[in-house]
């Protein structure tokens, strides 16, 4: 039941916003150009307010209509609105949320062509009214939504997120395993710019973890690939969303030698500063590095995936087995990493190498790391993130680490159990 419901609700999105398009006055008459643009949020017309003792509103002005979608998602409890690209330029989720109703709200890009908006609730709710209108003569739209609480138990039967491929992620499939690489060809690196499009990451004033990331992440390719020697493909490229299992998915895609994954995240528990090194444990080495851990993987959760049928403990257990195989080769990038940060100027941390039950870092066979390359929360480290002299030498040191892990990768495969 709730599947269907939550199908319906694309329907109604979608035919709603198209319907009202094709209908309004005048609208027809008008140039298909005047269409094809981005549309974009109106901050001044979008608020989030209480409607009487318990309801909920949600006023959303835009540009122009675009086709929606709406479903609800479980643990935590939340609310997905998706949209034909929006432009959100100058929507702070701050003056958006207007009661404690909602406990938070993330918007951005989310797959090339679309947007998400996610709502954090309170407490169960359910939609008792959506509608889109468009204005005959500006054609500026406008979506209002009106939530009612509904129990735990309803709101998790109507609960799921529908799949339709011009809006979602391909679904799991079955592919070949790549053929053997020649040890001798290029080392193949996937690098990770950490979050993306609807999910910032860290933000310190405008500087914000996915784009100082992102940028990092073309410069260090850069590096690598003028230095020959190296394949490199990007996670994303552009300021979209990438769920967790997604990039684990494209490294192996990719048969890729490496996995890199570039943070540079905020912690308010302490005076955290300099670059680090990730492992994957079961385990965190410390409390900084779990809750570091569960904060990326809650990041995730809340930009609107659905991991409800992510569990599986056989499988788990056969990862588990293939990981202790790439353990020491992760174990030795790392410290090779972390060298090479260190021979350019670093600053590391004063405990560079961590371990923690990064999901991001789950590929069993490739040795994959994450590198906080600083934290924003510290003056010294955001203020080098933003210096490209600085970023030019993090990068040289990474591409410095890897040549000599795989110097030394290479001289330990005969000695390896095949």
């Amino acid at each position: 039941m709730g599947r269907f419901l939550a199908v319906f609700s694309l329907i109604v999105g979608l035919t709603a916003g198209l319907m009202v398009l094709a209908a309004a006055p005048g609208l027809a008459q008008q140039s298909p150009d005047r269409f094809s643009a981005l549309a974009r949020i109106d901050p001044d017309q979008s608020r989030i307010t209480a409607e009487g003792r318990h309801n909920l509103r949600i006023d959303l002005g835009l540009s122009q209509g675009v086709p929606y979608r709406l479903f609800t998602l479980t643990d935590p409890d939340r609310l997905i609105l998706d949209f034909q690209e929006i432009d959100w330029t100058g929507l702070r989720s701050e003056r958006l949320v207007q009661t404690d109703r909602v406990l938070q709200a993330q918007f951005g890009a989310y797959v090339p062509g679309w947007s998400r908006m996610v709502l954090e609730l309170a407490a169960p709710m359910q939609v008792t009214r959506a509608g889109l209108t468009i204005d005959p003569e500006t054609a500026a739209a406008h979506l209002s939504l009106d939530l009612a609480p509904v129990s735990a138990e309803s709101f998790a039967e109507q609960s799921g997120a529908p799949y339709d491929p011009r809006w979602d992620l391909p679904e799991p499939a079955v592919v070949d395993r790549p053929a053997a690489r020649d040890p001798e060809a290029p080392l193949r690196v996937v690098i990770d710019p950490g979050h993306g499009g609807i999910d910032p990451g860290a933000e310190a004033g405008e500087a914000t973890e996915k784009d100082l990331m992102l940028t990092l992440g073309r410069e260090l390719r850069e590096v690598l690939l003028r230095s020959g020697g190296f394949d490199v493909v990007m996670t994303r490229d552009d300021d979209h969303f990438v769920s967790l299992e997604r990039r684990v998915t494209l490294t192996h895609q990719a048969a890729a030698d490496v996995f890199i994954s570039l943070h540079a995240d905020s912690l308010s528990e302490g005076l955290a500063h300099g670059a680090t090194v990730y492992m994957l444990s079961r385990d965190a080495s410390d409390v900084a590095s779990a809750l570091l851990a569960e904060r990326h993987d809650r990041a995730n959760l809340l930009s609107g995936a659905d991991l409800s049928q992510a569990d599986d403990e056989v499988t788990d257990i056969m990862l588990d087995l293939a990981r202790q195989e790439t353990r020491p080769r992760t174990e030795a990038l790392a410290r090779a990493l972390i060298s090479g940060i260190t021979n350019v100027g670093g600053p590391m941390n004063r405990r560079p190498l961590r371990s923690a039950s990064f999901s991001v870092l789950k590929a069993a066979d490739i040795p994959s790391v994450l590198i906080e390359v600083g934290f924003l929360s510290s003056p010294r480290d955001l203020k080098n993130l933003k210096d490209p002299e600085w970023r030019a030498g993090i990068a040289r040191g990474i591409r410095n680490g890897l040549v000599n892990w795989r110097k030394s990768d290479q001289a330990r495969r005969p000695l390896v159990r095949q």
